[in-house]
């Protein structure tokens, strides 16, 4: 799991940690342990700092959360939207450009994305941006298959299960070797878009897949 934010340099005095340690440390907790283990002293303590280091980066605990939640948009939400809005010459190239996504974590992590989730179950205003990224997504894909000449309807539908299929395969946890599924490539592209992909086609996500 790849979960960095842009570096930056320490607070002046004695305090060692920077504002990226404390977000880093906050997204690895959240993951691990939920929404409600990520305390400024926990977090402190293991960071090996005091508490009031943390106040020369936030404002707060929620202005951390805050920043935990933008993270979260500015990776997943926007990797699958600008791989849905890549220009390509075919539908099938158009959907092998979203499943990058779902074949390399520094794209989507899948763990973050289940941690917000689950936090969305405490939190109404979480779960109001988990709907509004979902529908972020999810139109992006729609407007794809628009593009490549799918009628409204059809468009939506397929959208939402190439979308749906994938964010259930993350919640069932299934523990398929990337090798595994790949290996059904070409069916599943069949599936998402009702035509044939060619050796070309497979070759080319293959070459993506062993470049990761």
């Amino acid at each position: 799991m790849t979960m960095t934010v842009p570096q930056d340099e320490p607070a002046p005095g004695n305090i060692k940690v920077t504002r990226a340690d404390w977000i880093n440390l906050a997204l690895r907790t959240l993951v691990s342990d939920g929404i409600e283990s990520v305390r400024v002293l926990t977090l402190a303590q293991k960071l090996g700092v005091s508490r009031s280091s943390f106040y020369w980066y936030f404002e707060s605990r929620q202005d951390l959360l805050d920043q935990l939640l933008k993270h979260w948009h500015e990776t997943n939400t926007t990797a699958i939207v600008e791989r849905a809005r890549r220009p390509a010459d075919t539908i099938i190239m158009g959907v092998m450009n979203v499943f990058e996504c779902w074949a390399d974590e520094r794209l989507f992590d899948p763990r973050l994305d289940f941690a917000v989730r689950e936090w969305a179950r405490r939190s109404d205003d979480v779960r109001r941006m988990i709907d509004k990224a979902d529908e972020e997504r999810l139109l992006a894909i729609r407007d794809m298959y628009r593009r490549h000449g799918y009628e409204s309807e059809d468009a939506f539908i397929r959208a939402r299960v190439l979308y749906y299929m994938q964010i259930g395969y993350y919640v069932l946890d299934l523990k398929e070797p990337v090798e595994a599924r790949v290996s059904h490539l070409a069916a599943y592209l069949r599936s998402f878009t009702g035509q044939e992909p060619t050796e070309t086609d497979v070759a080319h996500f293959m070459r993506f897949i062993a470049s990761r």
